[in-house]
């Protein structure tokens, strides 16, 4: 026979009742947060998911935030990059003007005054910073202005103008993620937005002997080459034209020597391997220390120019009235100067293309990824309702029933 004590009805009474209670307060805090889990031991299964869903969501915001952030770039880049190539037509516009033969020596120097008012302008452009403050065209080093203006007095002028203008930027990339693992360029070098004419590098040190010393890795344009012990300059020339680098190499028939070449107008970034100084030795740069771009040997001859130099030659053959130079390797320049800056803009229209693209994807992804993420934590307002007001109901019957059963008291006895 089973014994029951006085006690156990009134603690079975409190023990439902608390269950109950927190089956609503659980309820009600789905109602609250919106969502149906509330530990993960709710449902396993839809949390691992949700977790997913709610991360990948973040990382779609963080590309679409970088897309919008990279396209503002661009069109801040792409406007310098125009107002630049509008500035070189107006250049050139004056040099076949120069080259007719009609006008006096005071009108070209009047033409030379505007060059010079080009060329300052033109490294302000170049100098430019987008709306965060940092430079655009400096590579990676974005707290620095990328170009440096020398000034000094011409023989026979009077004033100081810019003689030369110095690249003090970097090559190297910068990249911004914009779908999963699939990342963009940001920067923009300015000693290739700038560039005017291919450069070319003409050793003077004969490498008809040359052989590596002991492994090593080069750099040409910010491209590893390794070279192996015992290579020769023809081996080094192989390995640098299939590097990949925008470089072509050659052995020169006449000295026996290296000759670098670029492949797209652009100024040649050389850097030596300190264990095994192979561009030193053949005679490119002088010193295995010394940073690109001022480390071209001294022996090294040098061609091809920016589009600052460019526009220095214009405006001296200006003052001094050689409009045979004006006429030809000044108009010349100034075309391939116009042709590198049209070949920029058009790279960035591709960019801004792909990236108009990746961002309709990414935005269009984002609110499929939260549906579904709310497909499997979101409460069914409507149910949870409903259930709610179920137990509520079965909570006040329990209640009423309790009071009208459990009633005697010690007190009633003791009447």
């Amino acid at each position: 026979m089973d014994r029951i004590s006085t006690n156990l009805p009134n603690d079975n009474m409190q023990f439902y009742m608390r269950e109950r209670t927190k089956a609503m307060e659980q309820i009600t805090n789905q109602l609250a947060s919106q969502t149906r889990i509330q530990n993960l031991r709710d449902d396993p299964l839809a949390a691992s998911h949700a977790t997913r869903y709610q991360s990948y969501t973040v990382r779609l915001e963080r590309f679409s935030d970088n897309i919008q952030t990279v396209q503002e770039r661009n069109r801040i880049a792409e406007g310098y990059i125009q107002q630049s190539g509008d500035m070189l037509q107006r250049a050139r516009e004056i040099a076949v003007q120069a080259a007719n033969g009609t006008y006096s020596a005071d009108d070209l120097q009047h033409m030379a005054v505007e060059v010079d008012q080009i060329l300052k302008e033109m490294v302000e452009v170049a100098n430019a910073r987008s709306s965060d403050g940092t430079t655009i065209f400096s590579g990676d080093r974005s707290n620095q202005l990328p170009f440096r203006a020398v000034e000094g007095i011409r023989a026979g002028g009077e004033r100081a103008m810019i003689t030369s203008v110095d690249y003090r930027g970097t090559i190297n990339p910068q990249s911004a993620e914009v779908a999963e693992n699939s990342y963009i360029q940001t920067n923009w070098p300015g000693n290739q937005v700038f560039w005017a004419e291919h450069q070319q590098i003409f050793s003077r040190t004969n490498a008809d002997d040359y052989q590596v010393n002991q492994n090593g890795t080069i750099a040409i344009d910010g491209v590893d080459i390794e070279v192996r012990e015992g290579d020769t300059a023809y081996a080094i020339v192989h390995r640098i034209n299939e590097s990949g680098a925008p470089v072509k190499a050659r052995i020169d028939p006449v000295n026996s020597a290296v000759v670098l070449e670029t492949t797209s107008p652009h100024q040649i970034w050389l850097q030596d391997d300190p264990n095994s100084p192979v561009l030193r030795d053949l005679g490119l740069v002088r010193s295995t220390e010394d940073p690109p771009p001022d480390n071209i040997a001294p022996s090294a001859m040098r061609s091809g120019g920016s589009v600052f130099d460019t526009l220095i030659r214009l405006r001296d053959n200006l003052s001094a009235g050689d409009q045979r130079a004006i006429g030809g390797q000044g108009i010349q320049s100034m075309d391939q100067a116009l042709d590198n800056v049209f070949t920029s803009l058009g790279k960035l229209g591709a960019i801004n293309a792909r990236l108009d693209v990746s961002y309709k994807r990414t935005e269009m992804e984002i609110p499929e990824v939260m549906a579904q993420n709310s497909r499997n934590t979101d409460v069914d307002m409507a149910e949870a309702i409903m259930e709610l007001r179920q137990l509520e109901q079965t909570h006040r019957a329990a209640l009423g029933a309790s009071a009208r059963i459990i009633q005697p008291t010690l007190l009633d006895f003791l009447r």
